[in-house]
């Protein structure tokens, strides 16, 4: 075994490390044998250097066998999944899954907590009272095959490395790395076993990539090192300039999600983006023939209630309410305070800086500062207002909700900070910009 520091200095030199070099590494973060001085410092190397394609898939295939890898062979349907590189409002998985499985494919979803400025669809998951969002193999197996998908969190033995790599990249400003997302994002997917997977890799100021291209450029990686490590893969790069749900915050992104669920309200730009990406799913997966069948299949799942169903099964079987969708203003936690962020202005919304929005709510607890730091699910924002908007003075842009009045203000501030309101109606940001495939 090389000597973790020879590793860095080789790295941070600028060489190419062997798949050897690479699986030290892993195994020094599962066995703890590195520290995590040392587990930074790489991070850190690798994030000024950068790694070949080999590299890449080297990390992927020895983060996947670091632990368990599922094997759904025993299913009577194809397995696929989709995962998001992360943005503010982006509750898309809570419907995803349960619309791809109510049309035949099966969704194991292994998720992940709040990274930075943008939520966790695990921490949103973990909303829901009783919601065992870490289940035993067992029970994450019984569950995907009785509802048709499960919405979980890494167990301790799926790609045990990537868990620990993932929090101290957190805390070290690495976060942002295209082969350690890529690595980490998909060794993940491997573990679980999958036939096929769709990737939905955000654009913006609210994303870690903020440019088009950048965005682009991991979506290539993504796909390209997926497929070098043998699992079906597309990726779609989609907006993030502004919150993609009217809500940010976990609780009240749950509330959003199971009022798209039932129909109660379907947001535009949020049934653009979920719908885009079941479509790839099932076209992917083989359940559909061509992307239009997809998209008609993925629209029939929600209108006719068969997803919300699926949903409630889901969420029943992994130990939440029964009637979660029918009484879920009832069951989610609540904030104690809210505050109307009011317009200054008369105007059209004509730009939001999306990150704000995300620190606003880790500000009031909806986030991480540090690893171990506790979630409070209540707190958010609801009802933001998107771009393109017509406002008054005195309209509201937001809904703060806080554990304290003062809270709510300091929030309220940060938030009114976000938007830029002018005369002029902004032209519409496009909700997918682009799909990357193998072949470019």
């Amino acid at each position: 075994m090389t000597l973790p520091q020879e590793i860095i200095r080789r790295k941070r030199d600028g060489a190419a490390l062997s798949s050897d070099e690479i699986a030290d590494v892993v195994d020094g973060l599962t066995t703890g044998a590195m520290t995590e001085g040392q587990i930074a410092a790489f991070a850190m190397a690798v994030f000024l250097n950068g790694m070949t394609r080999d590299e890449a898939v080297a990390l992927t295939l020895a983060m996947r066998d670091s632990g368990t890898v599922l094997d759904w062979s025993d299913l009577p349907g194809p397995v696929t999944d989709k995962h998001s590189t992360g943005g503010v409002g982006d509750n898309v998985s809570l419907m995803l899954a349960p619309i791809v499985a109510a049309c035949g494919a099966f969704v194991p979803m292994i998720s992940g907590r709040g990274l930075g400025h943008t939520g966790g669809t695990l921490d949103k998951m973990d909303s829901i009272p009783g919601y065992t969002s870490q289940p035993d193999t067992a029970l994450f197996r019984r569950t995907v095959r009785e509802a048709g998908c499960a919405i979980i969190g890494q167990t301790a033995d799926l790609a045990p490395a990537d868990k620990r790599f993932y929090a101290i990249r957190d805390i070290t400003g690495t976060v942002e790395s295209i082969p350690l997302i890529t690595a980490s994002i998909l060794s993940k997917k491997l573990a679980a076993g999958l036939g096929s997977l769709v990737l939905d890799v955000k654009a913006g100021n609210g994303a870690f990539m903020a440019r088009k291209r950048d965005a682009r450029k991991l979506a290539t990686s993504l796909v390209a090192v997926a497929e070098g490590a043998g699992l079906s893969t597309t990726a779609l790069v989609t907006g993030m300039n502004q919150p993609l749900a009217p809500a940010a915050g976990n609780a009240l992104e749950v509330a959003v999600a199971a009022d798209f669920l039932t129909g109660r309200a379907r947001p535009r730009r949020l049934t653009d983006v979920t719908v885009a990406l079941a479509s790839e799913m099932l076209y992917a997966s083989g359940v559909a023939g061509n992307t239009r069948e997809a998209t008609e299949r993925a629209l029939d799942a929600l209108e006719t209630g068969r997803a919300a169903e699926v949903f409630e099964r889901m969420v029943h079987a992994l130990g939440g309410p029964a009637d979660f969708l029918a009484g879920h203003a009832d069951h989610l936690p609540k904030a104690r305070a809210t505050l109307a962020v009011t317009a200054e202005a008369e105007g059209y919304v004509q730009a939001i800086e999306t990150r704000r929005i995300g620190i606003a709510v880790v500000e009031l607890g909806g986030g991480r500062r540090r690893p171990e730091d506790t979630i409070d699910h209540a707190v958010g924002l609801a009802e933001l207002a998107p771009l393109g908007t017509k406002v008054a003075r005195g309209d509201p842009l937001a809904i703060v909700h806080a554990q304290t009045p003062a809270a709510a203000e300091a929030a309220a501030a940060t938030v009114r900070a976000a938007y830029t309101l002018g005369e002029a109606r902004p032209k519409p940001d496009k909700a997918v910009i682009r799909r990357v495939t193998a072949d470019g």
